[in-house]
């Protein structure tokens, strides 16, 4: 911990930056590519790629889930940090498919890490959810609230299709993206983010569920009256499209003018991964190369939240961003939601690094899988315990029954 209380004291008068040092994801490893939808779906594979972009996405198996796939993109981006669990002091996941209700997913992930110093919580704002949640714990790194945040991204998408309609079962997979922001007093990092709502276009994409109620005027109508299905998406897709293709040129620009930068400093714009339409449209709005935008839904479909994270550690393992370089987050969804990002790439050096960080950490997971079991066993045991303790009783009672007769 010495290097960590050297860096909070140096930090005290100084000001804070937000580098993200750290990055992951997980998908499943089950691929279902269009011809396998067109087996019981009315759709083509040619149909599908001339008007998304996408050839295939990950499915998640029976034991994959929000939380699992989230817990391994959030290891991965420990290792590539070096840091260890006990370091991290938020754990914030977006999502729009949470394992359950409560506890959050973040919880659930907390929990796997061995983050034992960490709150935890879920966000939710659907496709945009990443770039909100990276917003929220950059300004608390940047307060001094916080030295060191986990960001993730996880979805099972699949689990809320309706596998009858076309125009939604045939855009969406399942996958997770996380990054480790840290402070640090070097320049850099989050320089700004722009988060934006308009909840007059709920109605456009949601998944209605437990405690929905459709509001038509004064009127309160069930959830099944409007057609839609419970905990299953829905979707108007034309007016989707042509929101997200005004609000992304809109925010990448104000995002960038809160920077104090132009679109000629931009290396590269790591959109939301929603349908190739809309990327080329963005591009030819913002009258700039479709090269510049960093695309990869080809492989894994719309996976809302987890889409930015995915595609970004994507195109850091292809090189496409290198130190120095400012980059953009674009997201936009149900809500309707959208938000912008600007990052200055580069991850500051951290002194006095730990030795054997990886067996460390390794230790410490198989450690916070120990201590959960063992939570789970003890509570077992006390709910028997405490079940047999009123059986034991009658029979006590009824020895000195035995024992008080004439």
């Amino acid at each position: 911990m010495v290097a960590i209380n050297r860096m909070r004291t140096s930090t005290n008068s100084t000001r804070l930056h937000a580098h993200i040092v750290g990055w992951g994801m997980a998908v499943p490893e089950k691929v279902m590519t269009n011809d396998d939808l067109a087996a019981f779906v009315d759709t083509t594979d040619e149909w599908i790629v001339a008007r998304t972009g996408i050839r295939e996405r990950r499915i998640a198996g029976e034991t994959e889930t929000t939380a699992t796939l989230g817990l391994e993109a959030a290891r991965r981006a420990l290792e590539i940090a070096d840091i260890m669990p006990d370091e991290i002091d938020m754990v914030v996941v977006a999502t729009s498919t949470p394992d359950h209700i409560f506890p959050s997913t973040a919880s659930l992930i907390q929990a796997g890490l061995g983050a034992n110093r960490a709150g935890a919580f879920d966000l939710s704002a659907a496709c945009s959810g990443f770039v909100y949640a990276v917003s929220l714990a950059a300004q608390s790194i940047q307060s001094g609230a916080i030295k060191t945040a986990v960001v993730i991204g996880t979805e099972t998408m699949s689990r809320v299709l309706d596998w009858q309609d076309r125009g939604t079962c045939i855009l969406f997979g399942d996958g997770a993206g996380a990054v480790v922001l840290r402070a640090s007093p070097d320049e850099g990092g989050v320089l700004s983010s722009v988060l934006r709502s308009d909840g007059t276009g709920g109605d456009l994409l949601g998944i209605p569920s437990v405690g929905t109620l459709d509001y038509v005027g004064d009127d309160i109508t069930l959830p099944e009256a409007n057609g839609h299905k419970l905990n299953k998406m829905h979707m108007n897709g034309g007016e989707v499209f042509k929101f997200a293709t005004r609000v992304i040129g809109e925010s990448v620009l104000q995002a960038l003018e809160q920077a104090g930068l132009s679109l000629r400093d931009v290396k590269l714009i790591v959109p939301h991964q929603a349908n190739l339409r809309i990327i080329n449209a963005a591009a030819r709005a913002l009258k700039v190369d479709e090269s510049l935008f960093m695309v990869n839904l080809d492989r894994y479909g719309n996976t809302s939240a987890a889409s930015i994270p995915l595609a970004l550690v994507e195109a850091v393992q292809q090189g496409r961003i290198q130190r120095g370089d400012p980059v953009v987050f674009v997201g936009f969804g149900g809500g309707l939601t959208w938000a912008s990002m600007v990052v200055r790439w580069g991850a500051p050096t951290i002194e006095g690094q730990y030795r054997f960080k990886k067996q460390r950490r390794a230790f410490t997971y198989a450690m916070a899988r120990f201590r959960s079991r063992m939570t789970r066993m003890n509570r077992q045991m006390n709910d028997t315990f405490r079940r047999a303790r009123p059986e034991q009783g009658r029979v006590d009672r009824l020895r000195q029954r035995i024992k008080n007769l004439p």
